[in-house]
């Protein structure tokens, strides 16, 4: 049986509306193509509206939270998985993703962006880009940039044709 896809999505905890309208939209994009989306599954930010947005639109959603416990998880959240492992579920997060789309956020993404790179995942930016030290990854064509959701999810169709899948 193969597994359905799941796109990690990625980005702050606090977030402008901008941010927050487009990683909504980006989620529901996600739904709608029947792929899982994976998150930090907090009630904040870029987390909150991509969750949302996959959620109300009949998409399956996925929470790694940093805590042992339900508080801060987001209501839109359908597994939630408590590691109470703090700022190491990053790790798991990338892992757990077939494709990371990097929305904007602080140290934390910027974190998940270089661990998905240094285990091979394609890292697809949307409206954030994460600065010079990545550029060798976007030359080797593991690191792309969107401007929109749905530019973003036309790069997410294009690379999971290259990922081996069970």
């Amino acid at each position: 049986m193969k597994r359905p896809y799941i796109i990690g999505v990625m980005g702050g905890g606090s977030a402008t509306v901008e941010e927050i309208d487009a990683a909504y939209k980006l989620g529901r994009l996600i739904a709608e193509q029947g792929w899982i989306l994976l998150n930090g599954g907090r009630a904040a930010g870029i987390m909150e509206a991509s969750a949302k947005g996959a959620n109300e639109n009949g998409g399956l959603t996925v929470g790694i939270l940093p805590d042992a416990g339900p508080v801060g998880t987001s209501d839109f959240i359908q597994i939630p998985i408590y590691t109470d492992m703090g700022n190491a579920r990053n790790n798991i997060n990338v892992l757990s993703s077939n494709i990371i789309v990097a929305c904007p956020g602080g140290t934390g993404t910027i974190s998940e962006i270089a661990l998905a790179l240094k285990n091979g995942k394609k890292v697809i930016c949307l409206k954030f880009k994460p600065g010079d030290v990545f550029k060798t990854n976007e030359q080797q064509g593991m690191l792309f940039y969107a401007n929109t959701p749905e530019e973003a999810i036309n790069l997410i169709i294009i690379n999971l044709k290259n990922i081996a899948h069970g």
